[in-house]
């Protein structure tokens, strides 16, 4: 394909999580929180909070939706004091829900990864739990380990999927979460490559280590290629009609 994937170059972190992050952490569900960013938005538009619902009867909203991405109340973000919808923006080091921070690295065109611990996506298949990170920003998870439906979902939403090797993990490694974090070895992507991950901290020092891209095969390798299973589809829709 004439379309490389391009190496992520000084990606900040939006979570660092523990084990057994499961779907239902990472997806939008419940009742909408007047104060969430969802709930300012629909405030914004008019909505009177009594008609806020939940965000399964919005899910046909991605305005809605990706504000409630990763806004489980029960979720551990190791990068923030307290749990549910923080983390914090580096370098500012201001803590904000995760939309605004995403909005925040978007401008400045800082791409997002996620660095997690065993079993990433663990629970039921939702569709939103790989397309919410997707449209925050979210460029790859470096996982211990990826539960196998939401590990091809996060391929189909363009998002690369990578495993630590020999045991290592992100606490092992000594990651806080707060370093500039770049892969290598992207452009050459092929099923089950290993990328080079540099994790640059505040003083300058760096943190380098392999991890194995969980791209399984070469449609899959085609799909991160093209950002993802839709723009793939479009792009070849696109071509057969030009």
């Amino acid at each position: 394909s004439d379309l490389p994937v391009s190496d992520v170059a000084g990606a900040r972190v939006l979570l660092k999580l523990g084990d057994s992050v499961t779907t239902d952490h990472i997806s939008p569900a419940g009742a909408i929180k007047a104060d969430s960013p969802a709930g300012k938005y629909l405030t914004e538009h008019g909505v009177a909070r009594k008609d806020f619902n939940s965000y399964g009867s919005r899910r046909g909203n991605h305005e809605v939706m990706i504000r409630g991405t990763f806004a489980n109340i029960r979720l551990r973000n190791r990068l923030a004091e307290r749990e549910g919808n923080w983390t914090v923006h580096h370098p500012l080091g201001a803590a904000m829900p995760f939309f605004d921070a995403s909005e925040a690295y978007r401008a400045a065109g800082t791409p997002l990864v996620v660095l997690a611990g065993k079993m990433y996506g663990a629970g039921s298949s939702r569709d939103w739990a790989a397309k919410g990170p997707a449209l925050l920003g979210v460029r790859a998870v470096v996982a211990e380990s990826f539960e196998r439906i939401h590990r091809s979902n996060l391929v189909e939403m363009g998002v690369l999927p990578l495993v630590f090797t020999g045991g290592q993990t992100a606490d092992a490694l000594g990651l806080t979460g707060r370093e500039a974090v770049t892969l290598r070895g992207l452009a050459s992507l092929a099923p089950r490559a290993t990328v080079r991950v540099e994790a640059r901290r505040a003083d300058g020092t760096v943190v380098a280590f392999d991890a194995l891209a969980r791209v399984d095969n070469a449609q899959e390798v085609e799909f991160l290629r093209h950002g993802g299973i839709l723009p793939y589809v479009l792009r070849g829709f696109l071509g057969a009609r030009g």
